[in-house]
């Protein structure tokens, strides 16, 4: 039984499950469906609604906890899922991670701004010994990230076909954003964040 008290870390394999699992179930129930486009868009958004489900369940059972980030882009699967399927328009699950960038964005500034450490608060015991100034940066950086991120998928889902879109989800943001991990690494080692071996975390991809 789970310790309530105290959540433990997810192994990478774990995590890398929980935040991409549902991504993954996404893409392959598109590629695999057939039939007309909405048909294909209605099956794949209700098969990620359901892998997002249980990626938040294991996530709980596993660590003990669902992470703040987690919680915020599953609610918004849901919501905008449901809506893609009750309206029968892929508009809805596009926009949605525009939504979540921004929401992201948006958190970390405020925590900025207030000085409140909020990324620290979340994910602290994933980079230990990381000093206020790496916090900060660390913050900085993940928040032009996700504006970045926010700008490039209004600019693909607007001009390119569905099953692009459903590509990109899958062949460029995913890399993106463990290449952009990666590349923070220098900056937090320079700044007293000790390796334990583990890959530094990364947000969930909704």
């Amino acid at each position: 039984m789970v310790d309530q008290s105290s959540p433990k870390a997810a192994s990478p394999g774990l995590r890398m499950a929980i935040d991409f699992g549902p991504l993954l179930v996404f893409f392959a129930v598109n590629g695999l469906v057939g039939g007309p486009q909405i048909g294909r868009v209605i099956t794949a958004t209700i098969a990620f609604m359901t892998a997002t489900v249980i990626a938040m369940i294991i996530s709980r059972w596993k660590t003990g906890h669902i992470s703040p980030m987690l919680w915020m882009s599953g609610l918004l699967v849901l919501v905008f899922g449901g809506l893609t399927v009750y309206f029968h328009d892929e508009t809805f699950i596009k926009i949605k991670p525009t939504i979540i960038y921004l929401m992201f964005a948006s958190v970390l500034i405020f925590g900025l701004v207030t000085g409140r450490p909020l990324l620290q608060f979340v994910l602290e015991s994933a980079y230990p010994g990381l000093s206020p100034k790496g916090w900060r940066q660390l913050t900085i950086n993940w928040a032009a990230f996700f504006i970045v991120q926010a700008v490039l998928n209004e600019a693909v889902w607007r001009n390119t076909s569905w099953d692009f879109w459903v590509a990109y989800k899958l062949w460029g943001v995913i890399p993106m954003t463990m290449l952009f991990a990666i590349a923070n690494l220098p900056m937090l080692m320079k700044h007293g964040m000790q390796m334990d071996g583990n890959a530094p975390p990364i947000p969930p991809e909704g």
